[in-house]
Formats: structure tokens, sequence, C-alpha cells
């Protein structure tokens, strides 16, 4: 049974995790909303996660397969404690448009 990185081939992961990459990009710097900055961040971390399952599973070495698991986790805790101070925002003013947040300068 072959490998499905021998099949698929490298490149072809590359080129996924580059245009993930760019579409995290993408929302990050066109799209207002802190939801989908929050998700484009998100994209943008699973295109590297994705990288190193790829270059992982190449090289035969299971290390970057573990740090994957530790960067999803620290994934997760930056979205629960991101979404929770988003709540705390719109509870105060009522929107979580990045525009209107530039008031909270102290």
């Amino acid at each position: 049974m072959e490998n499905v990185l021998q099949i698929i081939g490298i490149e072809n992961y590359i080129y996924l995790a580059i245009l993930l990459f760019s579409v995290g990009v993408f929302g990050i710097l066109y799209r207002r909303n802190a939801i989908v900055m929050f998700m484009s961040i998100e994209i943008m971390l699973n295109a590297a996660n994705l990288l190193l399952v790829a270059f992982s599973n190449y090289h035969q070495d299971p290390q970057g397969q573990v740090f994957v698991f530790f960067t999803m986790a620290v994934a997760a805790a930056e979205v629960a404690i991101g979404l929770a101070i988003l709540v705390s925002i719109y509870r105060h003013i009522g929107s979580i448009d990045i525009d209107k947040l530039k008031n909270l300068k102290g």
C-alpha cells in the first residue's frame, strides 16, 4: 500500500497551505468583523499545521505531528479566551466592529 503523500505529492500540500494562508491574510486585511478575523487567524494556523504534518510525514518523523497537537490546543484556548472577550465587549458597546473598538484607547 502506497503512502498518500507519495500518491498526491508534497507540492500539492504546499500549494494548498499557501492558498489557505492567503485566504487567512485576506480575511485579516479586508474584513473589519472581529469574528471573521478570528476565523482568518485559525485558517492561517491550520495552513501551518498542514505543512507541519506534510513535512513530518515526508521525512518519516513524528515530531511535527506531535507539535501540531500542541498548536491545536493553544489555538483552542486562544479562541475560547478571544470569544469571551468579544462577548464582553459586545455587552458593553453593542457591536464587535473593529473600527468602533478604537474608541477604547485609554
